[in-house]
């Protein structure tokens, strides 16, 4: 799976210049934690997210720190932490230079990106324009619908090999004991020995008259009885349903 597979598009931006209050209004609004912040012209160049808010001059939550360590940390430092606290515009508080990706970016290679730099959203851009967006929710909504699809295939093949065990068990000619049946995304794998070779097509036949079943791969062994001699059948030997 890649970006464009599981991102969320038309994305909601904020200027660049537009006040603090409009992004947390369109946060609010949109129960989005998270914005890609545009110049004039539409091009991607910073992101803002709830973790901005968190440390502002309004609700008495700046850094409080020792004399000595802010005469470490320096006067730039601190400059641009006031312009993070007290700032009124959007591109004042935001994270500029965001990491970006393509929407054919494997989605390996984006759960790579959020797990190195610690970032819970990736803007998706084409010609440096946001096309969308891949959070966490959207990796974890991949991942219910991919385990969701994988189960319902699992039960699909669990159903196909009840009938064709319960078609088998019908017929007084199969030898039972020795065959087995597997089922994987529908196609049939028969397993197992049989004692005349005219039992090959005969099950064979059983499985691909299962609706459902999409192709069937012939592993069965044929032992002569008199010789005691095993022989498997030529080839991959698969027939379609």
């Amino acid at each position: 799976m890649k970006a464009s597979d599981i991102m969320t598009p038309n994305v909601l931006s904020v200027d660049a210049d537009a006040p603090i209050l409009e992004a947390i209004r369109l946060m609010l609004q949109n129960r989005v934690s998270g914005l890609p912040v545009t110049d004039q012209h539409g091009k991607l160049i910073g992101i803002v997210t709830e973790g901005d808010f968190l440390r502002r001059a309004e609700t008495g939550t700046e850094k409080k720190r020792r004399k000595w360590l802010e005469i470490i940390m320096g006067p730039g430092h601190l400059a641009d932490e006031y312009v993070h606290t007290h700032g009124r515009k959007v591109a004042e508080v935001m994270t500029p230079d965001p990491f970006v990706i393509g929407e054919d970016t494997s989605l390996e290679d984006v759960v790579d990106l959020m797990e190195r730099h610690g970032i819970k959203r990736v803007p998706v851009v084409r010609d440096g324009r946001v096309i969308g967006i891949v959070s966490r929710a959207n990796l974890l909504h991949a991942l219910a619908s991919v385990v969701q699809a994988l189960a319902a295939t699992s039960r699909a093949d669990a159903d196909l090999r009840e009938q064709i065990i319960t078609a088998l068990g019908s017929e007084k000619w199969v030898p039972k004991d020795f065959v087995n049946v597997i089922v994987r995304d529908g196609i049939v794998e028969l397993r197992g020995t049989i004692l005349d070779e005219r039992e090959r097509q005969a099950l064979r036949v059983v499985a691909e008259n299962t609706p459902g079943v999409k192709a069937v791969k012939d592993h069965l062994i044929w032992v002569e009885p008199l010789s005691g001699m095993a022989l498997a059948p030529p080839g991959d030997n698969i027939s379609p349903a």
